[in-house]
């Protein structure tokens, strides 16, 4: 190639050249991915960039930055198509929906990136990521070989691929992402779309890998994917999976921590010790990525959670919590697994594996290399009895259910079930929901029925969704009838609903007799109310409400919703069946139509100042200028005292709040046995509590003055009693045994004996700024009990209590040595001893 006239041609190259030399090699063979000819071992974390916030020391950096010293070396995220294509060809990339930024946000945290752009996400998040504006395209079925949603699909993902290629953020142009992905689960419904499944699964491969962006893709939960795609995992437990490829690495893409959860159920819990069994138990069989789906979960901000009746906290039970704060023993348990792990990786990735026998459901799998490296994963699977297994000449203990991982086939530095890592105890403490100025609620309250000119007018029902595009939750529905003579009002009669879903609220003569609600297993419902008629012209008006659209399934997009009939039974002449009636229908409220919710819109004539709020009235919206909760705590306004709505904070919507409570007996368990298969109905807490009574609120939407807070409260509450609170630990607590590993995983390959004896420890440790401030509790013996009910049991030591006071009383952390150096004359001999501490942190 000559230079140019001007000379500008070898200042080009050599400004291209640091470019090209950056470029990373990412292949792959039967064992892992190979980056830079080097196989790989890793452990990735998801993080969904629009259920946080991007602020600057709050979210994305922060939640990657405990990602990455969690143990993490990628972080992984879907790309949310109805996100970022709000019209066809139409984009907004902009707040939380700033792909670009959190992608280099990755970047510069020094982390690989995993992006699985689908487009179609599930992930409950609404419409499973799929623009709702894409079913309305003439002759369009998502998911299957047509052309429409292939047309659109691919131009989707040839945007994201774009934008990614535009910032140099593919491994192979010296950036960090290192997979991609196309689909999502499509093996799992592939067969119920027959002939068409099975071509527009080739078909996305192919449009994905015509991309040309130099790194591997990944098809999940795909059973027949084409060579040159990688097939991956999504399940609680991966061990057992193998591609469909002897040539293609073992790729775990969803370990799923935790389980979402619905409107009106329990909460589901994942016990750390089964999490960390499963991934012990997926690299000792020849795994090499692995990635918690979710590390952190957080927000459905606004409407974007699906379902439906998916809560507004995606929390996930993750190890990160919905907050941002650390959820422990889960996030340290996890952290020490991955060290644990790290210290395997080169024998795991280049020796040979060897599978023993030691016992009828115990089992070692061994690798070894050729520099004389030696590594053992030990497994008990029995989930009830913990065992003595010897291997190469010595015993060892493992617990039911557990893993002991061997560095050098000798030394258990980390067992599965033994959790040394502290609890910390979170509570959110009240914050007064102080107002800036007196009286400066105010209140606007929705008219009952059409609030304007009729949309339409309609002999019978129309689907919900159909209606409204999904442009709001609330469709009105009014219709009148007239009682005379001939048809007298009975004692009992009832207005009969049936509805595909998901809620109602029912009017008669502008009051409100009732409402009704689906669920999250299944959205349809039938509901009968008492009513009360009036001689002359009665009016009925239902507002439909969807709680979040449908996020997967076959033909998912032609789910419905809304009235299919709607009748006045106990009329002593018969019953009066108003389905086919004249129903004229309003899309929306009135509310919405004027932005109520949006700061600087001119509504101000439309508000009505209150000093004192009306409460347990319906259709009602609320204004208050409220001052910021004091601290840097994380913030959550507290709507137990409010039935069902939308809030938002200066404009930004918080989502919907709806503190529906749970069964009394929806499946909780008063302790969590972590032994055995675990299924989003073992382990389950807060049953006869509302599903969600807190709502994140980022501190980077308040201003430093003049925050509005606005609520739209459906079917009434209190909203005096509604208050910010601070997500504050409050106190925490150990539980480790003298018989747990106590490794210093950072130094173990230098340590000079594999056989020195090292005495476990409590390490405790309060938040930065926080001191121990009391001991409540402290047990050196055998006690028994979780955090905050522990007890003591027959062995236990007189001075544990002062002991661990001098040790920690009034400094931020301490450590406490379970041995006679510490404790004293052993007072039970033969007892494996155990410390338990519960402490305040102030």
């Amino acid at each position: 190639m000559a230079a140019t006239a001007d000379g500008q041609l070898l200042p080009l190259l050599l400004l291209l050249f640091p470019l090209l030399a950056a470029a990373s090699s990412v292949t792959y063979d039967h064992r892992s991915l190979i980056i830079d000819g080097r196989r790989r071992l890793l452990i990735s974390a998801s993080i969904h960039y629009p259920r946080s916030v991007p602020a600057v020391r709050t979210m994305w950096p922060k939640l990657v930055a405990e990602a990455k010293e969690g143990g993490a070396d990628c972080i992984e995220t879907y790309v949310f198509w109805n996100g970022h294509e709000t019209a066809p060809g139409q984009y907004y990339f902009e707040d939380r929906f700033d792909l670009v930024q959190f992608v280099r946000v990755v970047k510069d945290a020094g982390l690989y990136l995993m992006l699985r752009i689908g487009p179609f996400v599930a992930a409950e998040w609404n419409f499973g990521g799929v623009p709702v504006w894409l079913h309305y395209i003439p002759g369009t079925v998502f998911r299957t070989n047509n052309e429409p949603f292939k047309s659109h699909m691919k131009s989707f993902t040839t945007k994201i691929v774009d934008m990614m290629k535009k910032e140099r953020f593919f491994a192979s142009q010296g950036g960090h992402i290192i997979l991609a992905q196309v689909e999502n689960e499509y093996g799992d419904y592939e067969q119920a779309y027959g002939a068409g499944g099975k071509a527009y699964a080739a078909w996305a491969a192919s449009m994905a890998l015509a991309q040309n962006i130099g790194v591997p893709w990944i098809m999940c939960q795909q059973y027949d994917a084409p060579d040159h795609v990688i097939n991956t995992c999504n399940k609680f437990y991966c061990d057992q999976f193998k591609p469909n490829s002897p040539t293609k690495p073992k790729i775990w893409t969803e370990n799923w921590p935790g389980w979402f959860q619905t409107f009106g159920e329990s909460n589901p819990h994942r016990p750390p010790e089964d999490v960390a069994f499963s991934v012990a138990r997926f690299f000792g069989k020849g795994g090499s990525v692995q990635n918690y789906y979710v590390y952190h979960g957080g927000t459905n901000f606004d409407r974007t959670a699906g379902g439906p009746f998916i809560t507004t906290s995606y929390d996930y039970d993750a190890p990160i919590d919905e907050y941002g704060l650390r959820r422990l023993p889960k996030w340290a348990h996890l952290r020490e697994l991955h060290k644990s792990i790290k210290l395997c990786e080169h024998s795991l990735l280049y020796g040979n594996s060897t599978l023993l026998s030691l016992g009828p459901q115990q089992e070692a799998d061994v690798y070894t290399d050729h520099s004389g490296g030696c590594v053992a994963f030990l497994a008990n699977i029995d989930s009830e009895k913990d065992k003595v297994v010897t291997f190469r000449n010595r015993q060892y203990d493992l617990p039911a259910w557990s893993v002991s991982i061997l560095p050098d086939c000798k030394s258990v530095v980390f067992n599965t079930a033994k959790v040394q890592s502290q609890t910390l105890m979170v509570d959110m403490v009240p914050d007064t929901l102080q107002a800036s100025k007196p009286d400066q609620w105010s209140i606007f309250t929705e008219s009952i029925g059409n609030w304007d000119k009729n949309d339409f007018v309609r002999n019978g029902f129309v689907d919900h969704i159909n209606t409204t595009k999904d442009s709001t939750d609330y469709l009105w529905h009014t219709t009148s009838f007239n009682v005379d003579r001939s048809y007298p009002a009975g004692n009992h009669t009832v207005l009969n609903i049936d509805s595909k879903g998901h809620a109602v609220h029912a009017f008669l003569n502008n009051m409100l007799i009732g409402s009704a609600y689906g669920n999250g297993s299944e959205s349809s419902f039938s509901v009968h109310m008492p009513i009360n008629l009036k001689t002359g012209k009665n009016e009925i008006a239902l507002l439909s409400m969807t709680v979040g659209l449908k996020s997967a399934g076959p033909y998912y997009e032609w789910v419905g919703a809304g009235l299919t009939s709607v009748s006045i039974s106990g009329i002593k002449n018969g019953t009066i069946d108003l389905s086919s009636n004249n129903w004229a229908y309003k899309i929306g409220l009135e509310g919405e139509h004027y932005g109520l919710y949006k700061p600087d819109q001119g509504n101000n004539q439309r508000w009505r100042p209150q000093s004192d709020p009306p409460k347990d009235q319906p259709l009602t919206w609320y204004k208050v200028n409220v001052d910021v909760p004091e601290g840097d705590d994380p913030v959550g306004i507290d709507m137990q005292s409010m039935g069902k709505g939308l809030v938002w904070l200066n404009g930004n919507a918080i989502g919907r709040y709806f503190p529906r409570t749970s069964s009394t007996d929806d499946r909780c368990t008063h302790s969590c046995n972590y032994r055995g298969q675990f299924s989003p109905n073992k382990c389950r807490i807060g049953c006869g509590k509302p599903t969600q009574r807190w709502y994140h609120v980022p501190r980077s939407w308040f201003h430093p003055s003049g925050n509005t807070l606005v609520v739209f409260e459906e079917h009434g509450g209190d909203p005096m009693k509604i208050t910010f609170s601070r997500r504050v630990v409050t106190s925490v607590c150990s539980f480790v045994s003298e018989n747990y590993p106590s490794i210093d995983l950072e130094s173990w390959d230098k340590r000079v004996s594999d056989d020195a004896t090292v005495a476990a420890k409590v390490q405790l440790s309060c938040p930065k700024g926080k001191k121990i401030s009391s001991v409540k509790f402290a047990s050196f013996g055998d006690p028994s009990g979780t955090c905050r009910s522990y007890q003591q049991g027959s062995c236990h030591h007189p001075s544990s209590l002062s002991v661990v006071e001098k040790a920690c009383l009034n400094i931020n952390s301490c450590t406490v040595t379970l041995s006679e150096e510490g404790f004293g004359k052993d007072v039970c001999p033969g007892v494996a001893k155990t410390l338990a501490i519960e402490a305040d942190c102030s």
